[in-house]
């Protein structure tokens, strides 16, 4: 009889654990997604902004501490945009917004370096560097710039003015040098739900870098993507006195039109 009561809860545990491991790990990234990607003279003149931590195919969010780094990158300087943070809520989960006047043609590159996120699922930190260019009034220079992130996807291919099916390149780097075999996630934001995956495979899309950390992908259908490289951390950070790893991803979000 004893037996038997050990079998059962065996299976029980195993059955459990099984289902645990069955749980989708829908990708984390960070967000940084402006009202306008591309700026046209009779447009108004601001760029509004929403930060975010997110799963954007799910629509599933995560409360975003305030960042440690909000900015600007344009015309060859940086502009610090932290103080300009206002906090929000997207249901239950803490966001940040920010605007940004525009005063001159350019290319502008916002960034943000957010809090270290623990995430008790994988035991260990994230950390996704994130950015998103836009374009305002036609020059067209600048995208390519680096912000200098300790891991960022630098745009071969320009991140703006893009169509539905169109192919885009990056090269992948962790601090300044290129980063060869790292799987970079690729993910649609789907805040209305209209598009669905035929299962939790579909979620999130896989391709790696090659020797020189370059990338290619091309969009299926329009809208906001993410395209996440990630990495392993060369430092830890401690919890309860223990060394924890820290996953870095250096995170591009991209608008993609569609083909009329």
């Amino acid at each position: 009889m004893r037996v038997m009561k050990y079998s059962a809860l065996s299976q029980a545990l195993t059955l459990a654990l099984f289902m645990a491991l069955a749980t989708p790990a829908w990708a984390h990234f960070g967000m940084i997604i402006p009202d306008r990607n591309i700026i046209e003279k009779n447009d108004p003149k601001t760029v509004n902004l929403h930060y975010l931590f997110w799963h954007p195919m799910e629509n599933q969010g995560m409360d975003l501490a305030r960042p440690v780094e909000a900015g600007c990158l344009f015309a060859g300087q940086k502009v610090d945009m932290l103080a300009s943070l206002k906090e929000k809520k997207v249901g239950q989960r803490v966001i940040w917004s920010a605007g940004l006047p525009i005063r001159k043609p350019a290319d502008y590159v916002f960034y943000m370096s957010p809090a270290p996120y623990w995430e008790s699922a994988e035991d260990k930190f994230i950390v996704h560097y994130t950015k998103t260019v836009v374009s305002a009034l036609g020059v067209q220079e600048g995208w390519d710039q680096p912000v200098g992130q300790k891991v960022e996807i630098i745009p071969l291919t320009r991140p703006y003015g893009l169509y539905a099916g169109n192919a885009f390149s990056g090269r992948a780097v962790f601090k300044g040098k290129p980063l060869a075999g790292a799987e970079v996630e690729v993910e649609f934001y789907n805040p209305d739900g209209k598009r669905k995956a035929p299962g939790d495979t579909y979620v999130a899309q896989v391709v790696k870098t090659d020797l020189n950390g370059q990338f290619v992908w091309s969009f299926p259908w329009p809208g906001w993507w993410g395209l996440a490289v990630l990495t392993d951390d060369d430092q830890t950070i401690k919890r309860d006195g223990q060394d924890k790893k820290v996953e870095v991803g250096g995170v591009l979000w991209v608008y993609v039109h569609p083909v009329k």
